[in-house]
């Protein structure tokens, strides 16, 4: 395929499936925890036994409103359930209690940074419904089994406008929404679990034209760079179509991540299919106002208001503040760090280099909330403060921070400990440096004619000479005079 892409323009659309992270199901008292035994977790009501009857999970609606509110998203007051009524084996019951007509979150917004620019993406709405159970296929030869632990998990579904252009902006779009909603408490954001889920409604239409073209919806994507490529090969594949003077179908495709490449599943269906109607089981929610304004007051603070306040309050770049503020506990141990010892830029070059290395190796960012940190926050301050008091020097905190990652002792313990107080005497060093100096006269008439580049090479014979201990700040001072005397 090589279509001429210039000619064209995306238009997509995003709905994004959370798994809540409650205890419970939505309508039953199953586990809604993730990783039992096959069918474990279940029980008459979400096995859809005929004479069952839902209760609906107040945490669940807490959730929802927790959501709407991050999101600027209209709290309808009035929602109520709706029977989706579609045959497949992992639904038991023939139909999934979601909301159609009347859901409890419409509108808001998320503003996306792509390539230095910021674009806002409005939400249609945010609703809760009932996940389904899970078709294993191919485990037992020719046989497919059905996992229904699953099914009865709370969901909220968010729907986006079309209004991203780009797998960069829907990339940016959903790494943004996981953030918010793993910093409200309310989804884990595991994509691999099918915790945080994302299917893309997805066409093209010629470069200034207002019309949309035919929709494809495309499934089975579960990380973001699978998102960013399937959105990629789809515009591409709509785009070369055209060019060729073909018809594109409204369906639903989806994403084979070995061939990279998406394939046709079945026709999309449309809401009319789903012969909606409200549910008999449960009445509609309403909310009062003292329940909505209850849950707003507890929100925690929001990223976006976070990062800001990471730049105005402690000084920090705004990459740097993006990166701290990229998951609620990553921000929480940075600010725990800075309480500890209050040197902003120094806790978070540590952090963004050292700490989050050996999350990635640890695989520590797996889990929703990190409570095993590498290195204690107070610990990363001392080590930190031991730096700033000219007590140690940066390369020697290296060697110390590694030494805590085995060890239970202080920083200051482990230098005191290893010897590695830093050497600040400044007769001490000057007699390095003279032997540095002595040793190698012919560097030293090269610096002196010119070639000053050599300091570098002078400092590193200073620091070798003494392990490393030398005060690199006093011993360029020191050398920088005797070579210019």
């Amino acid at each position: 395929m090589n279509p001429d892409l210039d000619r064209y323009e995306g238009v997509i659309g995003l709905e994004v499936h959370a798994e809540m992270l409650t205890a419970s199901k939505i309508f039953c008292g199953c586990s809604a925890a993730f990783g039992a035994p096959p069918n474990d977790n279940t029980c008459p009501v979400c096995l859809g036994m005929p004479g069952v009857l839902p209760v609906l999970n107040r945490r669940v609606v807490e959730f929802a409103v927790r959501a709407g509110l991050a999101i600027d998203c209209r709290i309808a007051r009035r929602n109520r359930w709706a029977r989706k009524n579609y045959f497949y084996p992992d639904l038991c019951k023939g139909y999934q209690i979601s909301q159609f007509e009347l859901p409890i979150c419409e509108g808001g917004y998320l503003d996306i940074h792509v390539d230095e620019t910021t674009k806002r993406v409005h939400l249609t709405r945010i609703h809760m419904e009932e996940d389904t159970g899970k078709n294993i296929h191919d485990a037992h030869g020719d046989s497919s089994l059905v996992d229904f632990n699953r099914s009865g998990v709370p969901l909220l579904e968010i729907v986006s406008e079309p209004e991203m252009s780009s797998p960069a902006e829907a990339g940016a779009y959903l790494r943004k929404l996981r953030t918010l909603v793993q910093y409200l408490g309310i989804c884990d954001g595991n994509m691999e679990e099918g915790s945080f889920r994302c299917d893309a409604n997805v066409s093209v239409r010629l470069r200034g034209a207002t019309e949309l073209g035919v929709k494809v919806e495309v499934k089975n994507m579960n990380s973001f760079r699978a998102v960013e490529k399937a959105i990629a090969f789809e515009l591409e594949r709509q785009a070369d179509t055209l060019d060729d003077g073909g018809h594109l179908v409204q369906e639903t495709r989806l994403w084979d991540a070995d061939r990279e490449e998406t394939r046709s599943m079945r026709s999309k269906e449309s809401a009319h299919d789903y012969r909606y109607f409200p549910d008999p089981d449960l009445p509609p929610i309403i909310l009062s106002e003292d329940f909505i304004e209850t849950i707003r007051r507890a929100l925690p603070e929001l990223p976006d208001a976070r990062r800001e306040r990471f730049v105005s309050a402690f000084g920090l770049p705004a990459y740097d503040a993006e990166v701290l503020t990229s998951r609620r506990d990553l921000a929480e141990y940075f600010e725990a760090v800075v309480a500890a010892h209050g040197n902003a830029k120094a806790a978070s070059n540590w952090i963004m280099g050292d700490i989050i290395r050996l999350i990635h190796e640890r695989k520590l960012d797996d889990a929703p909330i990190i409570t095993d940190w590498p290195v204690p926050a107070a610990n990363l301050a001392a080590l930190i403060a031991l730096i700033d008091e000219g007590t140690i020097s940066g390369k020697i905190a290296k060697t110390v921070f590694e030494e805590m990652l085995t060890s239970d002792e202080s920083p200051r313990a482990i230098v005191e400990r290893k010897g590695l107080v830093q050497m600040s005497d400044e007769s001490a060093i000057q007699a390095v440096i003279d032997e540095v100096l002595a040793a190698s006269p012919d560097k030293v008439a090269e610096y002196r004619g010119g070639k000053e580049k050599l300091q570098g090479f002078f400092v590193g014979q200073v620091m070798k000479a003494t392990g490393g201990k030398a005060n690199p700040p006093l011993v360029n001072k020191l050398l920088m005079a005797k070579l210019k005397a």
